[in-house]
């Protein structure tokens, strides 16, 4: 496959996945990945079968964990896992957006020392729970922050934001985002489909190659273990399988991947 084409529309998804890493191999090139998980608070079945995938695959999973509900239970499991670490994913998920506006908690309608001071609570928790697993990388609840919040976040302690799209190394706080996201929101929740996720993760890896947009950028998978169908996990497990033996995939653990330390 030409490392120039970009990622076709149709026919196999998975061929054209393959010969498209195989291109980058073959030239001598490589794409970072990391993979963020969503909404964590306590131990469940599906949270065991998250975790066993990231040891099974050997890869660093990143734990978006909401702060009010997390406790020392979910502290032992992700302990357990040889590869998860933990991010701050607000405090409480809590929507404070106005009648009709779009899903938000940092930011909407309430005086901006309200969210810093639960956003303080929430860090200081985590650090309690998860020591050394703890990386101060705030992700956003629905991927949303008022912008007026960013400088003050940075100024908190927070050098690094997740949300998704596209990021922005140069931003303050720098943006490290996540891309390719298996749920349909818009849908009932549901898995949008193998071919569709494919499909993503193959644009996502051209425009690494060709641009626009910053070609050093990692490309971000995002999960949320807690609404995953069969068909998802088994899809995700071959897709994660498949990037995590590859010459031209790279995964990059929190110190590397937001220059912040971690191990």
């Amino acid at each position: 496959m030409s490392l120039t084409a970009p990622f076709p529309e149709t026919g196999d998804a998975w061929v054209a996945l393959k010969a498209q890493l195989d291109a980058l191999a073959a030239a001598g090139r490589s794409v970072a990945f990391w993979w963020r998980d969503d909404d964590a608070t306590e131990p469940s079945p599906a949270l065991d079968r998250l975790l066993g995938l990231a040891d099974r695959h050997r890869l660093p999973l990143a734990l978006a964990v909401i702060p009010a509900g997390a406790g020392p239970a979910l502290a032992d499991r992700v302990r357990a896992c040889g590869t998860a670490w933990v991010l701050q994913h607000g405090w409480s998920h809590a929507n404070h957006a106005a009648d009709e506006a779009k899903s938000i908690e940092l930011g909407g309608n309430r005086p901006a020392q309200d969210v810093t001071a639960e956003l303080a609570m929430g860090r200081e928790r985590l650090e309690s729970l998860f020591a050394e697993r703890f990386v101060p990388v705030l992700v956003p609840p629905w991927n949303r922050i008022d912008p007026d919040l960013l400088p003050v976040v940075a100024a908190m302690g927070y050098p690094v934001v997740s949300v998704d799209g596209e990021g922005d190394g140069q931003a303050v706080p720098r943006k490290v985002n996540v891309h390719l996201d298996p749920i349909d929101w818009n849908n009932g929740r549901r898995f949008a489909g193998e071919d569709t996720l494919i499909r993503a993760c193959g644009r996502a890896l051209h425009r690494r190659r060709e641009g626009p947009g910053d070609r050093e950028e990692p490309v971000g998978i995002m999960t949320h273990h807690w609404v995953h169908d069969d068909a998802l996990w088994v899809v995700l497990d071959r897709l994660l399988g498949t990037l995590a033996g590859h010459a031209a995939v790279r995964w990059p653990g929190p110190h590397e991947l937001f220059g912040i330390g971690g191990r």
